[in-house]
């Protein structure tokens, strides 16, 4: 008897072993994945560029990687790069800091209360098609400088996603829990706090992560259009200058500065919520 119960109590702690080990095996094939896959990308934009192939797409003039990776070493050493690169982190950090700030309290209270939704919602559902791209010349109307337009742009563009997703979060609370937390005598303030921001986070976050990328995509846009400084403006002026190294440059930047900064909010979104990772794998042992 004893030493069945002390078998029953081994298996908890050999279950975990084998959920972490399992997870360790899972993530080092993940990473394994993910460098071959962009080892194969550099390969074939290698071979493709030094025999300049022209099968309907033309690699006759786009550069090679050592050639790029050339062009990098020195423009990292150029101050000038250096400061189209904090600018672009300045606009960029203003724009959706300043989206996250509005729109994550607007989506939990047009949840929340269906007169506000009932008079915003039109207002958003008219806005939201709307692409950033398009609000430059609108926005150079109304901010008296171009580095106030161009975080407008940049705070458009990441807004809607926030809000849209924080809105969707609300709505899939479970209508149990706030009735639950009514019972207990909580209030409207106990409420947001305790229910609805926590059971919205997940869709909160999920907004963050798709407004960041689209923040980019507006800030790169506007200042193509309108900007003197900024990693947009310094790929467009490749392009009016005929130097494909720094074309190459300038997108690679942009992927490599949207990826990290997404990776940032997945991370935050790790430690602000640290019950998720347990209730997936919850949600996979209960569907085995």
């Amino acid at each position: 008897m004893t030493g069945a119960m002390a078998v029953k109590r081994e298996q908890p702690n050999e279950a975990a072993d084998r959920h972490f080990s399992f997870r360790g095996g899972r993530t080092i094939l993940t990473w394994a994945l993910g460098v071959a896959s962009l080892l194969l990308f550099v390969a074939g934009w290698h071979v493709a560029t030094t025999y300049r192939l022209d099968l309907h797409i033309r690699f006759v003039n786009v550069p090679t990687p050592q050639a790029v990776l050339r062009r990098a070493v020195l423009a990292f050493h150029d101050p000038r790069f250096l400061e189209h690169i904090a600018v672009s982190l300045q606009r960029i950090g203003a724009g959706f800091a300043l989206a996250g700030l509005i729109a994550v309290p607007l989506g939990l209270g047009m949840g929340r209360y269906r007169a506000l939704r009932s008079l915003a919602y039109p207002i958003v559902e008219v806005l939201r098609p709307i692409p950033a791209i398009a609000w430059v010349p609108m926005s150079i109307m109304l901010w008296p400088t171009s580095e106030e337009s161009i975080v407008f742009i940049t705070f458009l563009g990441s807004f809607f996603p926030i809000l849209i997703n924080t809105l969707h979060g609300v709505a899939a609370i479970d209508p149990v829990l706030i009735r639950a937390s009514r019972s207990l005598g909580a209030g409207e303030a106990a409420l947001f706090r305790h229910v609805y921001l926590p059971g919205a986070l997940p869709h909160i976050f999920t907004g963050l992560t798709v407004g960041m990328g689209v923040a980019w995509v507006s800030l790169i846009a506007a200042e193509m259009i309108s900007g003197q400084f900024g990693i947009g403006y310094f790929t467009w002026e490749a392009y009016s200058l005929v130097q494909y190294a720094d074309i190459v440059l300038g997108m690679l930047l942009i992927g490599v500065l949207g990826l990290l900064s997404s990776g940032l909010i997945r991370l935050a979104g790790r430690l602000v919520m640290p019950w998720r990772p347990l209730t997936d794998s919850s949600r996979r042992e209960a569907a085995r």
